[in-house]
């Protein structure tokens, strides 16, 4: 399940971006409304973390504009007011379901995960390229229905090349959605972590080899 999360308080989508990775999830971060609706045509997530009191572009005008355009994205809001009549106009404007701050983290989970599933089950959630097949809900992957053992950050790895839909990744983008790493100029060391990671990938996903480089853009898999 790829997620985007729009909150304009840093630290807080930092740290929920942080969790929801270790849980498996695709996550993109906006930190404003502008750059959500930016966002939503390059990542097109199946679930949106939104807060409603954006500066700006509110997160009640990003929801109006996203069901305006009929969007499928399930909207999960997010508001430090808590009251009925706040949730009644949240709902009014689309949104799916709705979580007042401060809330706890196992809550929003859950609700993502029912949001998740509401998207149609297999949309979202299960993968697919060729031969190769990831699950991201039951944390499975195969190619030609044989399983594949991979190891965690093996899974993430290919997790993003699959939801990028053929566009080129490069190694310090793998860094920051997979490792939650934020690469620096003359850090080699930790993109040769990617390079091994995907060495490996590539020696379990077997021949002929679905995933292509090339220097100075990163990785991809093609559709189809």
């Amino acid at each position: 399940m790829r997620v985007l999360i729009v909150e304009d308080e840093r630290e807080l989508a930092d740290g929920l971006a942080r969790g929801l990775r270790r849980e498996g999830l695709v996550v993109d971060v906006a930190y404003d409304g502008t750059s959500a609706l930016i966002a939503m045509g390059a990542s097109d997530p199946d679930v949106m973390i939104l807060d409603r009191d954006l500066p700006g572009l509110s997160g009640d005008a990003v929801c109006s504009t996203l069901r305006g355009q009929h969007h499928p994205v399930r909207i999960l809001m997010l508001t430090a007011a808590g009251t009925l009549d706040d949730r009644v106009a949240g709902f009014d404007l689309g949104a799916d379901d709705y979580l007042p701050k401060p809330f706890a983290y196992v809550e929003l989970l859950a609700r993502l995960r029912a949001l998740g599933r509401r998207t149609g089950g297999t949309p979202g959630t299960v993968l697919e390229a060729g031969e190769v097949r990831l699950d991201t809900m039951r944390r499975t992957a195969e190619r030609g229905g044989v399983p594949l053992q991979l190891t965690p950050k093996e899974f993430g790895v290919l997790e993003a090349l699959l939801s990028a839909r053929g566009a080129w990744i490069s190694a310090d983008a793998l860094l920051d959605e997979v490792w939650d790493i934020a690469a620096r100029d003359g850090e080699e060391p930790r993109r040769n972590v990617v390079k091994a990671t995907v060495h490996t990938l590539r020696r379990k996903l077997g021949a002929p080899d679905p995933i292509e480089s090339a220097s100075g853009f990163g990785y991809r898999i093609e559709e189809g």
